[in-house]
């Protein structure tokens, strides 16, 4: 399978992942501790609401009840009520005490109460002036008052249950109370002079809608349910609100779970009766919902935001991390020209500091072990070439002599001319580097040389490519090997020598063949290796040099085929010169 490249994540993102995490964990935490509390405040808040309600219908029905209770203690603390009460006489006698001390007393207390009641005194003085009032089986319309003979009661349950109790100014629903939603206060009076005589009854009955009609500020629309119970027989009096939540109640009770509501209760002092209110969880935690979406839009726009800023101070960390990446690239790459500079003072300033202190150490190092090179490189070439040319020289320098000694003037002169000619192009004003056209052109200027010793005994074709001889190539490295060929080659009363050159590729190949005398297999590898007897010298000297300047990729092959001729292959790196430089081919025989 390939080697896919793994996708790259900047490290900036990377600790966006963590940064991220901890901005919902943190407001996961806020938003469930903001709801907890804000739903426990707003329960709180609910439950102290209907607390503070319930203790001000607490005070209303006190007040109430106690201004009923103050109505029948005027009536059993007034000495002249009780006397008039028990009085005994003729009609107009009672009816004129009736008139002046018990009717006003009954009717002043009525008329100062704000609610419709209804005032029932039952007594035994049968020559009391009977007063009735509207039908009692119907509900009070409004304030009135009746005098009833004691008589009528004696038969009931509720007197049968308290002449003889112990217990005085009682709220309770007797006869049709409870049919008709009313609320009685029951008080004995006794006569003064004999506190064991029983002198009547006073009744003060008070629909339990206006006993208790501040009951209606409670939200009972809400599921909210208020009632009035008797805390002795847990009956329930009264009730305002849903049924079915005071059903779910009692039933919870019964079977032990009441998780479903809150009970309150307030109980109403000097009396058997307290206010209970059934608040449904529902409404206590009604705003839930809401604070539930307003926490969390609340989250998701803080998520949002931390986002959006640890974004942008990723993208900002990221790019200066990207210029640092791609810096260390560049040195990868082997480029440590490259600088960084960032503002402020941080981490990646210090950062950008030593990269670039780093990079500079590195080139410095670079810049002085290349010089070095250079310089031996150079100076290696400068002593091969110094090898080359007194080589060169003691040769032709001997055939001068030798001519001289012959007496052959004309040939030393036109030697020393060739010489001369010779030496001027291999200075080449000191360059190293000289056209091939130049180099041919050498060549030509030696076998010309060489042409005065031998006359015509050998020929010399050349085949070079026209496009190549304006390319540059390293001085010296043809004539060594055409030298050899008439010191080491040379069989037979003549000799040819064949100069080929083309391009291959990115390369140019140069060849000298001849048809000479060849060399054996060892021969070719002592000549490669290093001078020897047959004279490697200078064909180890152009090698080296060609390897020297270009690589390994480059140099000198020799192909021998004993007594079959030589071939000699120079491979160099193609590189073009000034074509303006570029010289003619030399004119060479065949």
């Amino acid at each position: 399978m390939p080697n896919l490249k793994k996708r790259y994540v900047p490290f900036t993102y990377k600790m966006m992942i963590p940064y991220l995490l901890l901005v919902l964990l943190t407001d996961v935490l806020i938003g469930y501790i903001s709801y907890t509390m804000l739903t426990q405040s707003r329960t709180e808040m609910a439950e102290t609401n209907i607390r503070t309600g319930m203790e001000q219908a607490r005070y209303n029905i006190q007040y109430q009840m106690d201004e009923i209770q103050r109505m029948s203690d005027t009536l059993f603390g007034s000495v002249a009520f009780q006397r008039a009460l028990q009085k005994k006489g003729e009609p107009l006698d009672i009816y004129l005490t009736m008139k002046d001390e018990i009717i006003p007393q009954i009717v002043s207390p009525l008329q100062l109460f704000g609610n419709n009641i209804r005032f029932m005194l039952y007594t035994p003085n049968s020559d009391m002036i009977i007063i009735n009032g509207d039908n009692l089986e119907e509900p009070i319309k409004q304030s009135d008052y009746y005098i009833l003979p004691l008589r009528d009661i004696e038969a009931t349950d509720w007197y049968q249950l308290y002449k003889n109790s112990e217990r005085n100014n009682l709220w309770v629903q007797i006869d049709t109370d409870k049919k008709l939603d009313h609320i009685s206060h029951i008080r004995k009076l006794v006569s003064y002079s004999d506190y064991g005589a029983i002198i009547g009854y006073v009744r003060i009955t008070v629909p339990l809608d206006a006993l208790f009609g501040n009951l209606a500020t409670f939200p009972v629309e809400e599921g909210i349910t208020v009632r009035l119970i008797h805390q002795l027989t847990g009956e329930r009096v009264y009730q305002r609100g849903p049924a079915e939540l005071a059903e779910q109640a009692e039933l919870g009770e019964q079977t032990g779970g009441s998780d479903a509501y809150l009970r309150l209760h307030e109980p109403i002092s000097g009396t058997d009766f307290a206010i209970e209110t059934l608040v449904p969880k529902a409404y206590l935690t009604k705003d839930a919902g809401k604070l539930q979406r307003v926490i969390l839009g609340v989250c998701a726009i803080s998520f949002i935001g931390m986002t959006l800023i640890g974004f942008m101070v990723a993208r900002l960390n990221g790019r200066k991390m990207t210029r640092i990446v791609m810096l260390v690239r560049s040195f990868q790459e082997g480029n440590f020209q490259k600088r960084i500079r960032f503002s402020g003072n941080d981490e990646f300033v210090q950062i950008a500091e030593a990269f670039n202190m780093m990079a500079m150490n590195i080139q410095e190092l670079i810049d002085s072990v290349y010089l070095q090179g250079i310089q031996k490189k150079q100076a290696e070439l400068e002593a091969l070439q110094a090898q080359i040319n007194p080589h060169f020289l003691y040769n032709t320098l001997s055939t001068i002599n030798s001519l001289a000694n012959l007496g052959e003037i004309g040939k030393v002169t036109e030697m020393v001319q060739g010489l001369s000619r010779f030496y001027r192009l291999t200075l080449n004003q000191g360059n190293v580097h000289i056209h091939l056209g130049k180099e041919l052109e050498q060549v030509e200027t030696y076998l010309e040389i060489q042409r005065v010793k031998y006359a015509d005994a050998f020929t010399v074709q050349v085949d070079v490519e026209s496009e190549i001889l304006d390319y540059q190539v390293i001085k010296l490295i043809l004539q060594p090997f055409v030298e050899n060929v008439f010191k080491h080659a040379w069989f037979g009363e003549t000799i040819a020598i064949r100069i080929t050159g083309r391009r291959i590729n990115n390369d140019v190949e140069l060849k000298i063949i001849d048809n000479g005398v060849g060399m054996r297999s060892e021969q070719v590898r002592l000549l490669m290796t290093g001078p020897s007897q047959t004279g490697g010298y200078g064909v180890r000297n152009v090698d080296e040099r060609i390897k020297l300047r270009y690589g390994e990729a480059y140099g000198v092959q020799i192909a021998s085929i004993y007594g079959g001729g030589t071939t000699v292959r120079l491979l160099l790196p193609a590189g073009h010169g000034d074509a303006a430089d570029t010289p003619e081919l030399p004119n060479m025989p065949y």
